[in-house]
């Protein structure tokens, strides 16, 4: 089903679509359903290989090739570069060569920010740190007691800033929200002396005029509080807002949406309260399920749950594990498109060394009976931990091997974010 061609009608990037209804060709009757649901707020709950990104990109180039919506006022918004630029190349392959905004949030809020500084602030743009380190290591120098912290515990140290940033935690509350919640500071620290270097942390960054990650969030949330010219003038740039992956979305996050809807109700979120994957970093699924609560009555709430990624094997054995789940009730049941599929083995190992052991083992015996080549062989893992005892078991076993690099997840969206600083945005 999602192998299908394009639209026959579309042959360029600048094409324009001759018939909207050919937009929706190739979609199954969910998902013409999503693609044609336009109005007030809509969720999509997407199973993993739903086509979920073919959906939404048809949804909004349908909208606009009926006349339905103004391109131009489009903000789509996703979690990292690589989906936002496909989700972009593909709204563009289906004749919307003018889409307003295809991002992620930092940098659809990047980029508003500086369409109003000039008129909310005279101070000179302030700069965005590409490593938060340096600013941490001059906080922590301001405590002797600290000084001598290592590389790993600062970056526990920050990750909670970060953390408590996503999750609106200013210093001064971190103290109550560790007493009600029991949540332990990193590094070993009283919550006390953890505010005092997250406090540190933010008085070096004002003393070189720069803002980190979740600054340009928060920065954002604070002109369309507190300026209501440059609000309008951003919430008027905004016509339909569609978000993906919005199980991945954080409070902050959350309250910047709100903040760029105003009185708009014409919005879409599509997630999968099964894949959420940024709980680390404060994400909460709580936004996706309870959506229908929040912003009632709902325009749409559409679920596609067949899988034309995976097969029927791999399908099943997902839906025995998320009905062990003890949230069970907040997923879909996966249908396979595709029947049958090659057995799925299951091993439980006792450690991580010996679970690594164990799936070299295997490799070497499938490259050895000639079942399969090094070249598609792949290992995931969970943590960079894991990674590493897993690299050490390839070494021992001779096996070569790539990593492929993670320039981790923050990095990933800050450069997207800068970009537009380059462009002159």
């Amino acid at each position: 089903m999602n192998s299908s061609p394009e639209p026959s009608q579309v042959t360029s990037k600048t094409s324009q679509v001759t018939s909207p209804e050919a937009l929706l060709d190739g979609l199954d009757n969910s998902q013409r359903e999503a693609a044609t649901a336009l109005e007030g707020p809509v969720r999509i709950i997407a199973c993993a290989g739903a086509g979920k990104t073919r959906t939404i990109t048809r949804r909004i180039a349908y909208a606009c090739a009926t006349g339905k919506w103004d391109p131009e006022r489009v903000l789509a918004v996703t979690f990292s570069v690589k989906a936002a630029a496909e989700m972009r190349s593909r709204i563009e392959a289906l004749g919307v060569s003018n889409v307003g905004c295809v991002s992620t949030f930092h940098s659809a809020a990047l980029q508003h920010i500086r369409s109003v500084w000039n008129d909310v602030c005279s101070a000179q743009f302030p700069s965005i740190m590409n490593d938060s380190q340096q600013i941490i290591a001059s906080a922590l120098k301001r405590y002797p007691d600290f000084a001598d912290m290592t590389l790993l515990q600062t970056r526990d140290i920050l990750a909670e800033i970060n953390w408590a940033k996503v999750s609106l935690i200013a210093p001064d509350d971190y103290l109550r929200v560790c007493a009600s919640t029991h949540r332990l500071p990193p590094a070993g620290l009283e919550p006390q002396q953890f505010v005092d270097i997250y406090e540190a942390y933010e008085t070096e960054k004002n003393a070189h005029n720069c803002i980190d990650f979740n600054d340009i969030l928060l920065l954002c949330c604070h002109i369309l509080r507190n300026f209501p010219e440059a609000a309008n003038r951003i919430k008027q740039s905004i016509g339909w807002i569609t978000v993906d992956e919005y199980q991945d979305v954080s409070p902050l996050q959350h309250e910047l949406l709100r903040l760029w809807m105003g009185q708009n109700r014409d919005i879409c979120v599509v997630g999968d309260p099964a894949q959420t994957i940024y709980s680390f970093a404060g994400a909460n699924s709580y936004y996706l399920l309870s959506f229908p609560q929040e912003f009632a009555p709902l325009g749409a709430d559409i679920s596609l749950n067949t899988d034309y990624r995976s097969t029927e094997r791999i399908v099943g054995l997902a839906n025995r594990v998320l009905a062990a789940s003890a949230h069970k009730k907040d997923y879909v049941k996966v249908k396979a498109a595709t029947k049958g599929g090659v057995r799925v083995s299951q091993q439980v190992f006792a450690t991580d060394v010996e679970e690594a052991l164990g799936v070299v083992e295997q490799i070497a015996k499938l490259v050895k009976s000639g079942v399969a080549h090094l070249g598609e062989c792949a290992i995931l893992t969970r943590t960079n931990a894991q990674q590493q005892v897993v690299c050490k078991a390839l070494k021992a076993a001779k096996l070569p091997y790539r990593v492929r690099k993670d320039v981790g997840w923050q990095r990933n969206v800050l450069e997207d974010a800068q970009s537009y600083g380059s462009q002159g945005i």
